[in-house]
């Protein structure tokens, strides 16, 4: 799949905003603790990646009722969903310099009762982006982070009615963003999460 930018300037992947809020104390203290053993950008966004991946519970995994959005909210509280966890990566990867997209999947519910939008990023090396799931381990998901293939939470089927979205963002999807903010908590979150953008 081609992976295509919603803007053709590098430097939006580059942006702090609200949300990708890598300019707050939080987001800076942990690129600091996080760069000072690595030796190059690509050590450190798999430290990054790791660190969010294994560091942060997915709230549906650990029944955290809690919603988070912003980058420095989902590190400060160590909880988050998909996208708000994607948004703590891409945080802490533009905070050292890392041009990070987000983007998305389209898949179904385990027990087939519907589909919901999931959130990755996509990192930019050597010329070309890499899509990585800081998702969360468990049982049946083992994501990776790598630049030599895919290695994320999920593959969709398209004979599902499943999709990767090839479109890589520079902001949250407003989709996105606007459930994340109405939420009064994750079990309203989670029936009212985006099924396509």
């Amino acid at each position: 799949m081609e992976l295509i930018q919603n803007t053709a300037d590098l430097s939006a992947y580059l942006a702090a905003d609200e949300v990708i809020d890598h300019h707050h104390p939080a987001v800076r203290n942990a690129a600091a603790r996080l760069a000072g053993g690595v030796e190059d950008s690509y050590t450190y966004a798999r430290a990054a990646y790791e660190f969010v991946r294994d560091g942060v519970p997915h709230s549906g995994d650990s029944g955290d009722p809690r919603v988070t959005w912003r980058a420095s909210d989902v590190l400060e509280r160590r909880t988050g969903i998909c996208y708000a966890k994607a948004h703590a990566l891409a945080a802490l990867l533009r905070a050292e310099g890392i041009p990070t997209a987000l983007c998305y999947q389209r898949l179904r519910h385990d027990d087939g009762s519907g589909y919901a939008v999931h959130g990755l990023v996509a990192v930019r090396f050597d010329g070309a982006w890499h899509r990585q799931d800081p998702r969360g381990n468990k049982p049946g998901v083992d994501a990776r982070f790598s630049l030599e293939g895919e290695r994320l939470a999920w593959v969709p089927d398209p004979k599902c009615s499943e999709v990767d979205y090839p479109v890589l963002y520079a902001e949250p999807h407003p989709a996105v963003l606007g459930a994340l903010q109405a939420a009064p908590d994750r079990p309203s979150l989670w029936r009212n999460l985006p099924t396509e953008l």
